[in-house]
């Protein structure tokens, strides 16, 4: 390699991590500014407000932060057909998840969106706070997880669920919860289908947080089928996860580490409460 294409390699290198490290910077700062005046505002606000608020400015800062990355070339995004789902019925939208930047994407274009949250998330200096705020539901209580989140349905909501229960580890789709399923039977809503695409492994399972990728990294968000309530929630289970596996089949994706685990143990306790 010739000392010309050697400097041009370290300069990409350096311009990279500097805009990997804007990046976390800014959406750091901005969750963290947040942070005390979503802590007023929930103990001010009435729950209905507060949580309307608290969603429409998650929205704002993760359309903010989307926007951020375009301008310094760090990422591009297709988010396009989100837009249609904005003002719809109530819906159970059901992405893949290739990345820890898959709910960004969605709720950055849809103001009024109930999040399933690890609790360990509810609780972070960065998200917490405003996750609260927001009425973001914690999924360390199966069955208290499937009446908030059928609750949420009824108010008029959408809620986020991504079926594979954790970010993908093999292709093309991992093994599919029925937590989906569960709750669109309980609730009485369809289940609006989402695929995200991307060639990068940045943020995907296993990808450290400050792990330089390459730039830009590209994403793009599409709709797929909308599935009605389901009434056999085993067999529902099996054509979701079979229209998964086939739309996903020859969808642009990164090579996801194998894995030997499936994210079963919550799903089955969340079976159980349902039976109960």
């Amino acid at each position: 390699m010739s000392e010309r294409a050697i400097r041009r390699s370290w300069l990409r290198v350096v311009h990279e991590t500097v805009l990997l490290h804007l990046g976390l910077f800014y959406l750091g700062t901005v969750c963290l500014l947040w942070t005390p005046f979503a802590m007023a505002l929930q103990a001010l606000l009435p729950g209905l407000l507060g949580r309307r608020l608290g969603r429409r400015v998650i929205s704002w800062i993760f359309h903010g932060y989307l926007r951020f990355l375009t301008l310094i070339g760090a990422c591009r995004f297709d988010l396009r057909e989100l837009d249609a789902l904005r003002g719809q019925e109530p819906l159970i939208l059901a992405p893949n998840h290739p990345c820890l930047l898959d709910a960004v994407m969605v709720i950055s274009r849809l103001p009024d969106v109930a999040c399933i949250m690890k609790a360990g998330l509810m609780d972070n200096v960065f998200l917490g706070a405003g996750a609260r705020l927001a009425r973001y539901i914690r999924n360390d209580s199966p069955l208290r997880m499937v009446m908030r989140a059928t609750e949420d349905l009824a108010a008029g909501s959408h809620l986020l669920v991504f079926p594979e229960g954790t970010r993908t580890t093999r292709l093309p789709v991992n093994p599919l919860m029925s937590s989906v399923g569960l709750i669109a039977r309980r609730a009485k809503v369809p289940v609006q289908t989402i695929f995200i695409e991307t060639a990068s492994p940045y943020l995907c399972k296993g990808w450290p947080l400050f792990r330089r990728p390459e730039m830009p990294v590209t994403y793009r968000v599409r709709l797929g089928r909308r599935f009605e309530p389901a009434r056999n929630v085993q067999e529902f289970m099996r054509e979701l996860e079979h229209y998964f596996a086939a739309e996903l089949q020859h969808a642009t994706l990164p090579d996801f580490p194998a894995s030997a685990a499936s994210p079963r143990r919550h799903d089955d306790a969340a079976a159980s409460a349902e039976r109960g």
